[in-house]
């Protein structure tokens, strides 16, 4: 009997993964209550406020800082004394938006395949983000910092649950605007507070590209808002592993399928982008699993040199972006570091460096971990590896900073034309009682 029950069971839960993954646009864990997206009107502080016509009547630009960093845990769960801030630390600098990708934060067996996400290793996460964002993060003395620094240091973030929303007790500089877990995949979005007010329109989508080409053991988790009038897109990845040739046409079949299957909804002005590469800004982040088109122990060989140009002439992902195929118009920053995959983990090791157990797979290393961009006005600053070494992959990062464009603000257009190069006219509403009542409320004004 409860094999029969077994058997029902398992494609009512299959048909539920993929339901959930297509209606779940709007179903993420977010610090904001879902009415916290509807359109405002951006009002700056009068010192950012310019009267020159040019400044009021054309767009200009904000250049916020944006951290990404991407970690494949491999199915461990952190333990309570993890600190993110080793992570966070690695650029010496703070950030504007802070987006975390990780991969396998649960084993990737049937049971979580299957069977509904757990929560609890995701809000373990952002607990841990919340606390090293919050508590770790502060510039130091003023008199260190230059005016573009004290201006950054003022620019701050966060935006809307139509999930579930994370509560805290205590003022937070950061707050999480996204977060979003398929299975394994956890893609976790961050931004200071003074940012919050014009950050809109947040959304996800999940393609799974795993079991049965469909499920989310492999896949990607997206979530795309729109910052000012900029449209950013960020994509949590984790492509089909193997080490073997041909393998990495698999990959760039997931790429496809997650280009294609990828939406997001239009919202009610019916002018947002829908599909991944109709947004301003895009990056990857996460296990590609692209490897080293290399016999393993030239690979080795090559690595303990530290020979990385050797390697990297023979880089599955580096050909796939000169060749523009599924990477057309990519771009990666410069690789001066050590591939992250596969490590004994908690060591400094690569995996298959010893003898290991009869029939076990050797893995050579690779840099299995990446992030890479597209669109304009972004520009990298830094592109690194960690050295947190739970895992048997290593965690990378990447900051950026990114050309957002902004409207003029009601406040700059108010203050323009109450200002002395306007003199009010009062006669001309003085004709007569009737017309007094006409122009009663409006003001005229000329030059």
């Amino acid at each position: 009997m409860s094999e029969m029950h077994g058997e029902i069971m398992w494609p009512i839960l299959i048909a539920n993964k993929i339901l959930k993954k297509r209606l779940g646009r709007n179903n993420f864990v977010t610090d904001f209550p879902s009415n916290s997206t509807e359109s405002f009107l951006e009002i700056p502080s009068s010192e950012q406020s310019s009267l020159s016509p040019k400044s009021i009547f054309n767009h200009h630009k904000h250049v916020p800082k944006v951290f990404v960093g991407t970690w494949n845990v491999g199915g461990v769960a952190p333990h309570d004394d993890l600190n993110i801030k080793d992570l966070i630390d690695l650029c010496n600098t703070s950030c504007d938006i802070y987006v975390f990708g990780f991969q396998e934060i649960v084993p990737l067996k049937a049971s979580n395949v299957f069977g509904s996400e757990n929560r609890k290793i995701s809000m373990k996460w952002n607990s841990l983000i919340r606390e090293a964002l919050n508590k770790k993060i502060r510039f130091p003395d003023k008199e260190q910092h230059d005016d573009h620094d004290l201006q950054e240091m003022q620019s701050q973030c966060p935006v809307e649950n139509i999930g579930k929303t994370m509560k805290s007790s205590t003022p937070q500089d950061f707050q999480c605007i996204v977060s979003k877990q398929m299975v394994g995949i956890l893609i976790s979005v961050w931004v200071r507070r003074s940012l919050r007010p014009f950050i809109r329109y947040p959304s996800v989508s999940c393609v799974g590209c795993g079991v049965m080409g469909c499920l989310g053991n492999k896949g990607a988790v997206s979530v795309r808002f729109r910052l000012h009038e900029t449209s950013f897109c960020f994509v949590c990845i984790h492509l089909a592993s193997g080490g073997r040739e041909g393998d990495e046409k698999y990959r760039n079949s997931n790429v496809a399928e997650i280009l294609s299957r990828t939406s997001f909804p239009r919202g009610p002005s019916l002018d947002l982008p829908r599909k991944i590469l109709d947004h301003d800004m895009v990056i990857f982040l996460g296990d590609l699993n692209y490897r080293i088109s290399l016999p393993e122990a030239t690979t080795r060989l090559l690595a303990e040199r530290e020979e990385w140009n050797a390697l990297l002439d023979n880089d599955q992902l580096r050909m796939e972006l000169m060749d523009g195929q599924v990477f057309h118009d990519w771009h990666e920053g410069t690789i001066k570091f050590a591939p992250t995959y596969k490590y004994y983990p908690n060591s400094d090791i690569y995996y298959g460096s010893h003898e290991g157990k009869r029939g076990e797979k050797r893995r050579a290393p690779a840099w299995c971990d990446r992030i890479i961009w597209y669109g304009n006005g972004l520009k990298q600053h830094i592109y690194t590896r960690g050295e947190l070494k739970m895992s048997d992959h290593r965690p990378v990062i990447a900051i950026f900073t990114a050309e957002v464009a902004v409207l003029p603000s009601l406040k700059g257009f108010h203050s323009f034309f109450l200002s002395d190069r306007f003199e009010p006219i009062a006669s001309h509403c003085a004709v007569s009682s009737a017309d007094d009542i006409l122009c009663k409320g409006r003001s005229s004004f000329e030059m």
